[in-house]
């Protein structure tokens, strides 16, 4: 991975509403769009694109997962656990709740270098269709409310991205991650940008492999009605 941040914190919590990041929530792909497929591989999907001012890349990535959209959903929730399963996660924890937003912190360690940490506002919401739940997750940098600077790690100042996931059959899920973000500290872009292709692949790996436990299908059901307009 290097030293790109490539989250798959964000799904915190389900609250609906208005929010102020303005990006895609569609599994879409076109070239008229700018993006260019880099990456096309059985498990994931993967685009990327030019982002305004910055020689870093935009990435989406799509895969199926062998799973409901709810449990599915539930394991990108279960942000706490995430230093046991997710990768790079030394640490995650909840904040704080405010308005139809909530906070949270993480802290990445690539081992190869320096600590990464960010605190994000993540907005999350959900809606039934023909073959069940969609959820939506979307999340943007909100370093002002999380912890200070702490010497010998990183602060990302960019990290912005988003979750979809849409059911495609009774156990199947076509998830669609989308991300920004810098990298923190000084890394050569062509160096961030293909170390971004690696991250992503451990990220649906790490997620297919955990949505394997139970009780993530057993809470998920339990808690599986849309959120209110």
């Amino acid at each position: 991975m290097l030293c790109r941040v490539l989250p798959g914190f964000g799904l915190i919590l389900l609250v609906s509403g208005s929010n102020t990041f303005g990006a895609e929530f569609s599994s879409a792909v076109s070239p008229k769009d700018g993006w260019k497929l880099v990456a096309d591989a059985k498990e994931v999907i993967i685009y990327s694109r030019p982002h305004t001012d910055s020689n870093l890349k935009e990435f989406k990535a799509i895969g199926s997962i062998d799973a409901s959209s709810y449990a599915v959903h539930a394991v990108i929730d279960d942000f706490e656990n995430y230093p046991k399963f997710m990768p790079y996660t030394l640490e995650c924890r909840l904040l704080k709740r405010e308005g139809e937003s909530v906070i949270g912190y993480q802290r990445l360690s690539p081992k190869i270098c320096e600590d990464r940490d960010y605190t994000l506002r993540v907005w999350k919401k959900s809606w039934p269709g023909p073959k069940g739940l969609t959820y939506l997750s979307q999340w943007e940098t909100a370093n002002e409310m999380g912890p200070v600077e702490q010497k010998g790690v990183v602060r990302v100042k960019v990290c912005n991205g988003n979750w979809l996931l849409e059911p495609d059959g009774p156990a199947k899920t076509r998830a669609t991650y989308s991300i920004y973000s810098d990298t923190g500290g000084v890394i050569p872009a062509f160096i961030a940008n293909h170390a971004s292709l690696t991250a992503i692949k451990k990220l649906y790996a790490a997620i297919r492999k955990q949505v394997k436990e139970p009780k993530y299908a057993a809470a998920s059901q339990a808690s599986s009605a849309p959120a209110r307009p």
